[in-house]
């Protein structure tokens, strides 16, 4: 249910936001479609660069993002069978990037000893990992309204909130997914203690909302580096999570994925790492 008081356009891209998010939130639905980014990958191929994922994780993953048109199975032959990105799974490569981006910037990262230099330094994540979870953040249910609202808005009480975002619902349900945000470092009270509004680090999610909103209503999302709110922009054609799935094309690997992108962003680790324990108001893995 879209928040209410918000117009019409806005709460369209707030549903296409929302939408999209649950499309791969769940968790390793990332990796897979970061391992695929270069090349169609037979079965036996993609195992190996997720070994620690069993064939009862693997499998769903691959058929979820395939329902959702992420991804394309193709059979060459009866026992050649490929997992490649589609179009529109190729696509999403530049917003996973501003995700990653925003992870990179806001998430707290452990301190480990470089063997090299004998320092101190900010533990290296993978950039899928960042991914996952920047996700874990802002894909519980009611984050994303909530955030949305007050960034709309700017500080509003509890009970407005409450009625905005969960309208018909009892004003005490909005605290959890409220005190959720707060602990992650998204939201905040004012000094007053009144009301709540974004952090930094909640006012500065607007590019990632940004660029999954054009993703999602088929636009390339070239503005979403500007800050630009989504509410702000024209909104034409049909919704990209609506649309039929075309073909898996034959696909230049420079256009598969950002440049930025290496094989060490996602294999930097033997295996994903995993979210470290923070006091209550930072921002937490």
């Amino acid at each position: 249910m879209a928040p209410t008081g918000l117009s019409r356009a806005t709460a369209t891209d707030l549903a296409r936001v929302t939408e999209s998010l649950d499309m791969i939130a769940p968790r390793w639905s990332v990796w897979v479609l970061m391992t695929l980014h270069e090349q169609p990958l037979r079965y036996h191929e993609i195992k190996p660069k997720l070994a620690w994922l069993a064939d009862g994780q693997l499998n769903p993953r691959l058929h979820k993002l395939t329902d959702a048109g992420l991804v394309e199975r193709g059979q060459l032959s009866q026992r050649h069978v490929t997992y490649g990105l589609t179009n529109r799974g190729a696509a999403l490569m530049p917003v996973l990037d501003t995700l990653a981006t925003w992870a990179g910037t806001h998430l707290e990262k452990e301190l480990v000893l470089n063997p090299q230099t004998g320092q101190r330094e900010p533990e290296r994540i993978p950039k899928a990992q960042d991914i996952e979870d920047a996700l874990g953040l802002i894909t519980p249910r009611h984050a994303t309204p909530i955030l949305w609202t007050l960034r709309e808005r700017g500080p509003v009480s509890a009970r407005d909130l409450a009625a905005a975002v969960l309208p018909g619902s009892g004003p005490t349900t909005v605290y959890q997914p409220l005190r959720q945000l707060t602990d992650d470092g998204l939201v905040e009270r004012t000094a007053g203690q009144s009301t709540y509004q974004l952090t930094a680090a909640g006012r500065s999610l607007n590019p990632v909302h940004a660029a999954f909103a054009d993703w999602a209503a088929g636009r390339t999302p070239a503005r979403a580096a500007s800050g630009q709110a989504p509410s702000a922009r024209k909104r034409h054609g049909q919704w990209a999570t609506h649309t039929a799935r075309p073909a898996m094309p034959a696909r230049p690997a420079a256009a598969s994925a950002p440049a930025t992108w290496k094989n060490s962003d996602l294999f930097s680790h033997g295996g994903p790492v995993r979210p470290m324990p923070t006091a209550a108001g930072g921002r937490r893995r």
